[in-house]
């Protein structure tokens, strides 16, 4: 199983596997590389169930832009670097022990929600709605409904059932499985100030 280790269970590494195979097997996700996502967790500030599951944050801007506006002064956001040293275009977080906590159907369309608020342009942009609610559009409802059922569609697949296994059980089941539950962090990206151009 992806994540397994002697020293406890990896996390990110389990979850970014789940990510890459949905990406694989669904159409509608066929445009994103992982590769270029970087996957963390946060720690949950109180163990309860309602509140921030994930977040996926863009490290570009409208369009795929390196630089932006805010009240006259142009920003560029700081770069989290993959492995190989290429510029990760998205950080995905998953807040735990809350994600965790919830049942594998809620968790898989959290997974999906997240990934599909990726730009089909793949160019560190969020997909971008119509109107005013250009995040997920005129209802969310609507968006988690659509997220729900590539969440099936994608269980439809048959994708390996060691592969996302570590979804059926709460943090805590996970931890007394496991010993330990761990995974990678990244600080939150700032918005850096641009020297204007002389």
């Amino acid at each position: 199983m992806p994540g397994m280790s002697t020293q406890g269970f990896d996390f990110t590494c389990a979850i970014k596997a789940v990510c890459d195979d949905m990406a694989r097997r669904l159409p509608a996700l066929a445009h994103i590389d992982m590769s270029r996502v970087a996957v963390g967790f946060c720690q949950a500030r109180k163990r309860v169930p309602h509140g921030l599951q994930a977040s996926l944050t863009p490290l570009r801007f409208e369009g795929g832009a390196r630089a932006t506006v805010e009240r006259g002064r142009r920003y560029t956001c700081q770069s989290i670097l993959a492995p190989d040293g290429r510029e990760y275009l998205y950080l995905l977080n998953f807040y735990l022990p809350r994600f965790l906590d919830h049942s594998l159907g809620e968790k898989l369309t959290t997974v999906i929600h997240e990934l599909w608020h990726i730009s089909p342009q793949f160019d560190g942009d969020l997909r971008r709605h119509e109107g005013r609610c250009y995040v997920h559009g005129p209802s969310q409802r609507d968006f988690d409904r659509s997220a729900a059922k590539l969440a099936g569609q994608w269980l439809a697949g048959d994708p390996p059932t060691t592969l996302y296994d570590f979804l059926r059980y709460d943090f805590r089941q996970l931890q007394a499985r496991y010993g330990s539950v761990y995974g990678q962090r990244y600080p939150s990206p700032k918005l850096l100030p641009l020297a204007d151009a002389s």
